[in-house]
């Protein structure tokens, strides 16, 4: 690898690690902007009809008007939060295709237009128009998804430690959402949230720069072919100057990664299959299983935590604050802890490729079988985040912040990994944002869950997370199948999906 071109590629690597650790995750914050929020009276009309009901009920009870007073204000931001991280997941599906048929550049320049809209929107509105937040909300969280999609092709220029850098671009998604934490800490500092917002709003023109400058115009090929150039390169670099020759190249990657993907001598052709067989088939259905019920777990704490901290601390303002201080302060670590999850699968996948060698065994059996333990750690993390969350006590919750950003940078990243290495390159677009867009109708449960707990259940969620528990252990059936289906495959001469 020539100098200059590893120069641009750390450069790629480096301001993509940072576009998503500033923008692309920015919604996993909300429980920081809704302190804020209501700092500045948002929905708060909405409890007026409680008060006068509770005055002319005429109770005693302190506590019990603090958790009632508020009650409509905490569902319509729930209800915000549950249709922003709907969004997020659901436009993945036409997203991922947009980025699959359009190529890197036109992607990135709507992911720019939605965020940049978004932010304004945030910038200008007030406790007046807050009803504005339901548009703002999704477009600020389509927007990131798409920044980090366009990035997660960044680890294809890296060879052998592709899965590390994909899953450090997902730790990256997960710890942007110290964003709103910053922005909650300028505002106790007399920063208005206009200012901030328009901030956000400035840097597009960063993005814009990013774009042109550092990313490629079509797609980055894996394994990459000889003296590929993308960004700024001359005018003979063929690879990106010219759309036809750019897809021969990434057609010629593909051949060139089936061939790999099969024992030298073994003389066979795989025939292409379409990206309805790979969506229909067993493993993505669980992996779609695995995913869904763990990320319903995460939605629900994320978009319930600001009512959860202030029924636990009984209401006291300062504590929720400090409480939700740290909660986004442990998100930052999450770039810390997703690494790790891509640095276990390649170490497992060269252990495996030499066992491979020995046995006979296919590549692409090698490359899933690396997948099974972080699988499997993934959903333990859920297991004992969920347990935590269940107990109602609120010093207990440090540690359940704790669990839960490990859980989370390890489910985003392993998802995008498993996508990655389970599924052909040319389909990860739209099987990305397939598995996504369905896994946005699980998460929509979180809305008639909180609800539930609201109203009938009068604040006590013990019944509900216990039910959620024993769901999540469902998790485990996905990296149990993988491992069988290694095992059987073990030995052939190729490995199909």
């Amino acid at each position: 690898m020539a100098v200059q071109g590893l120069a641009l590629r750390v450069a790629t690597l480096l301001t993509g690690l940072l576009e998503c650790l500033g923008f692309a995750g920015v919604l996993f914050g909300w429980a920081s902007l809704v302190f804020v929020f209501k700092k500045e009276h948002y929905f708060e009309d909405l409890c007026k009809q409680e008060d006068e009901l509770v005055s002319a009920n005429n109770t005693s009870m302190n506590n019990s008007i603090t958790q009632q007073k508020c009650k409509a204000q905490d569902e319509r931001f729930s209800l915000i939060f549950t249709l922003a991280s709907f969004m997020n997941n659901f436009m993945t599906f036409p997203i991922g295709y947009v980025f699959d048929r359009f190529k890197t550049t036109v992607a990135r320049l709507i992911a720019i237009f939605l965020y940049t809209s978004g932010t304004l929107t945030i910038a200008f509105i007030s406790a007046d128009s807050a009803l504005l937040l339901f548009l703002a909300m999704p477009m600020l969280t389509v927007g990131g998804i798409l920044f980090l999609i366009t990035n997660l092709q960044v680890g294809n220029l890296f060879g052998k430690h592709r899965s590390t850098i994909i899953t450090l671009h997902n730790g990256a998604f997960d710890s942007s959402s110290a964003v709103f934490l910053i922005i909650k800490l300028l505002y106790e500092q007399n920063i208005s949230l206009r200012a901030s917002f328009l901030f956000l709003s400035i840097c597009s023109a960063w993005h814009v720069g990013r774009t042109f400058l550092l990313m490629p115009r079509g797609h980055i090929p894996f394994p990459l072919p000889p003296n590929y150039h993308y960004g700024l390169c001359p005018r003979n670099c063929s690879t990106e100057t010219k759309p036809a020759e750019s897809g021969k190249t990434e057609r010629q990657s593909r051949e060139l990664l089936s061939l790999k993907d099969e024992n030298p001598g073994s003389g066979q052709q795989q025939e292409p299959r379409s990206f309805w067989t790979y969506a229909f088939s067993r493993r993505f259905a669980w992996h779609l299983v695995w995913l869904s019920v763990i990320q319903l777990w995460h939605y629900l704490f994320i978009g319930t935590l600001n009512s959860l901290l202030t029924n636990l601390a009984a209401g006291d303002r300062a504590l929720v604050s400090s409480y939700t201080n740290a909660f986004a302060i442990t998100q930052f670590f999450g770039m810390l802890c997703a690494p790790w999850n891509g640095l276990l699968m390649d170490r497992l996948k060269d252990k495996y490729q030499k066992e491979a060698r020995r046995t006979g065994t296919s590549a692409s059996v090698v490359t899933l079988r690396s997948t099974v333990p972080s699988l499997a750690l993934t959903s333990l993390l859920c297991v004992g985040f969920a347990l935590c969350a269940s107990v109602p006590v609120l010093s207990l919750q440090y540690l359940t912040f704790i669990l839960q950003v490990i859980s989370r940078s390890f489910l985003y990243g392993g998802n995008a990994a498993f996508l990655t290495l389970a599924f052909p390159p040319e389909h990860f677009g739209k099987l990305f944002g397939l598995v996504m867009a369905l896994s946005a109708i699980v998460s929509l449960c979180q809305f008639p869950i909180f609800t539930l707990i609201k109203g009938p259940l009068q604040n006590d969620p013990l019944y509900v997370n216990m039910t959620l528990v024993l769901v999540t252990l469902l998790t485990f059936v996905h990296p149990f199948l993988v491992y069988r289906e290694c095992q059987d495959q073990k030995g052939r001469p190729s490995a199909a999906a």
